[in-house]
């Protein structure tokens, strides 16, 4: 299975809706990144991804985006294959 992280705050929506879909897929987030809880790895999400906005999702080293950017790949089939399925 691939490497999941995730960027995310304690109080997302949008966050607990891209865990679910991982999970319905059978995978498990394997670094979840509190960036309300420490300021400087909000700074680094933003650095690494350009916004600013959560969840930023990694599969491997590939930036998938937020929730919205997940589901579209999962609705055109291409997010089994990014995530070794």
């Amino acid at each position: 299975m691939a490497k999941i992280t995730m960027y995310s705050t304690q109080v997302c929506p949008y966050c607990v809706m891209a865990e679910r879909l991982l999970t319905s897929k059978g995978v498990v987030i394997n670094e979840k990144i509190l960036v309300d809880k420490d300021p400087a790895k909000r700074d680094e999400m933003i650095a690494k991804t350009g916004r600013r906005t959560v969840p930023q999702i990694f599969i491997e080293e590939t930036h998938v985006g937020g929730f919205d950017d997940l589901a579209a790949l999962d609705r055109a089939g291409k997010l089994d294959p990014l995530l070794g399925k």
